[in-house]
């Protein structure tokens, strides 16, 4: 028992380690530098995606995530007032894996959403940013921190999205 109180306080730092400030974007977590591919074969380093100062959400998902699909549904009916009013991108990761990759496209063409699209077949993005289980949404700063993470989607979690996107846009 006494091995389970000293455990359990190392695997709760080594798990915060892994995750973003919360919202307050004091410790200046970088997007990590990942080579991809987006949606049509070009290659992508993660580390310079830039918005011209402005915010940047990634988000990822996958073809067999129902809430992943909510989510980027939900965002996509708003999605060009946020960035008339913000200058937001949107980059949707898919995290489908060799079996399941040939469905990206054919989904992301079929809900017409104007994200960039990258794809991370091996998950190495995904380990960088210690995504467990999509969905998750990063928010990124116009320095390019990661300011504001999520986990999972309920109806309603994109308005909490959008405040984020407001209070760091101003």
């Amino acid at each position: 028992m006494k091995k389970l109180f000293l455990i359990l306080p190392v695997v709760a730092l080594l798990t915060m380690a892994f995750i973003p400030d919360g919202g307050n974007g004091k410790d200046g977590k970088k997007v990590p530098a990942v080579t991809l591919k987006d949606m049509q074969g070009n290659t992508i380093n993660t580390a310079d995606v830039k918005n011209d100062g402005k915010p940047i959400v990634i988000n990822f998902w996958a073809t067999w995530c129902k809430p992943c699909k909510q989510e980027l549904n939900a965002i996509a009916d708003l999605y060009e007032d946020w960035q008339d009013e913000t200058g937001v991108k949107l980059i949707a990761v898919s995290v489908d894996d060799q079996k399941t990759t040939n469905s990206v496209e054919p989904y992301v063409n079929s809900t017409g959403w104007e994200y960039d699209i990258w794809m991370d077949v091996n998950g190495d993005l995904k380990r960088a940013m210690g995504v467990n289980i999509p969905p998750q949404t990063f928010l990124v700063n116009g320095e390019g921190n990661i300011v504001w993470s999520h986990s999972g989607y309920v109806p309603g979690d994109e308005e909490e999205l959008y405040d984020q996107i407001l209070a760091i846009s101003k």
